[in-house]
């Protein structure tokens, strides 16, 4: 059986939003929820960071949007979309989506626009951030089966999409607990007070160097001069890419060194030097170890990011001091016996990173399979039984 179909804004009501005044703060100290893409993290929108006054809402292009209502992204956070489980005033970003009969289900509706999500994304236009017109909107086709059918497919996506949830949330556990372990291995391994074992402050072990700023005028992406890291924006998994050069370095990083973010909301966050020298900026500083194993220091400080960032988290521009690294202390063998030590802990990190991979892949299996159901769902291929 063909379907019918309709352009979305024959069928729907499509409201935007806006941004009341900034300029004034008693707009934002009402008992509405004012809600942006940020508020989007779930199928459901529950709360909002924001609330507004009903004034803001008469002063500004925002409107106030009823509890069950579709909300989609049509700039930042392009093709997001969720349900409204209160009444909700929304931003220019968002647009509310109303079926203007009863011979569209609303969850029929919130289901294909899930399943076109990567079409409006391929869509986006703009230079610094992407978005779509709400000409683009209204004129997306919608298929229309009759309102029985619309039913059915609900039923079935609710059924199978709530079971894949399920497996999904498990996945996520099980790679959780996997990170876990192997933190809670790392805590064992440094809380050792065994024979040989002694404690120390990092600042025995190490030297730190403070990364210093170099103008913009005096970096490159060319590939001119020495690497210049700017931040853990340049950070990897485990050693920094390169993506800036400068020919003017002020302090630099050498191969085995630490470095370390001090500065901005990225504080705690390590990586190891691989290259044989690179100009770091002021948001980083390098561990140098001079009396250790350089690779036992950087799982030691990996251990460290909740601690560092709350040390950051008190001040005005969050940041850490040179004191709060190298007054660190920790529990180590004699240096003889340092390379054994991280050779279990090696080990142990790399069987942790194959099974973290095992529940990636898993998971990255569940979001393709959710997007294979979705487009046989609109493509009329759905059936009562899914394989």
């Amino acid at each position: 059986m063909v379907w019918d179909t309709a352009k979305l804004g024959d069928v729907c009501n499509i409201i935007g939003g806006g941004t009341p005044s900034k300029s004034n703060d008693s707009f934002y100290e009402g008992i509405i929820p004012w809600a942006t893409v940020r508020d989007m993290r779930y199928d459901f929108l529950s709360k909002t960071e924001l609330s507004i006054t009903e004034e803001a809402i008469q002063k500004s292009s925002t409107n106030l949007i009823p509890a069950g209502t579709i909300i989609t992204a049509t700039r930042v956070g392009l093709g997001k979309v969720c349900i409204l489980e209160q009444d909700t005033a929304i931003n220019q970003d968002l647009k509310a989506i109303i079926p203007k009969s009863q011979e569209l289900d609303k969850t029929f509706l919130y289901w294909w626009l899930k399943s076109i999500a990567h079409l409006i994304i391929a869509a986006g236009t703009g230079a610094t951030v992407q978005g779509v017109k709400l000409n683009f909107i209204k004129g997306l086709e919608i298929p229309l089966p009759p309102i029985s059918e619309q039913k059915r497919i609900v039923s079935i996506l609710d059924t199978v999409f709530a079971d894949l949830e399920q497996a999904r949330v498990k996945t996520e556990q099980n790679l959780t607990n996997a990170r876990e372990l192997f933190d809670s291995y790392l805590q064992k391994v440094f809380s050792q007070k065994g024979e040989g074992w002694k404690q120390h402050k990092l600042s025995e072990l190490c030297k730190l160097i403070s990364g210093q700023h170099i103008d913009a005028k005096d970096y490159n992406n060319d590939n001119i001069g020495i690497g210049y890291l700017t931040g853990p924006s340049d950070f990897g998994v485990f050693n920094p890419i390169v993506t800036k050069w400068s020919e003017y370095p002020k302090r630099t990083a050498i191969q085995g060194d630490i470095l370390i973010t001090v500065k901005g909301s990225g504080v705690g966050k390590i990586n190891m030097m691989s290259a044989d020298e690179l100009a770091i900026s002021r948001q980083l500083m390098a561990v140098r170890p001079m009396y250790s194993v350089g690779e036992l220091i950087y799982w030691f400080l990996s251990m460290q990011f909740d601690y560092f960032q709350s040390l950051a988290n008190g001040a005005a521009i969050p940041g850490i001091s040179r004191h709060d690294v190298l007054d660190l202390e920790l529990s180590l063998p004699a240096l003889n016996d340092q390379t054994s030590v991280l050779k279990k802990i090696k080990k142990f990190n790399t069987q942790t990173l194959a099974l973290e991979k095992i529940y990636t892949d898993k998971i990255r299996a569940i979001d393709e399979l959710k997007k294979s159901i979705l487009q046989k769902a609109f493509s009329g291929e759905l059936t009562k039984t899914v394989e």
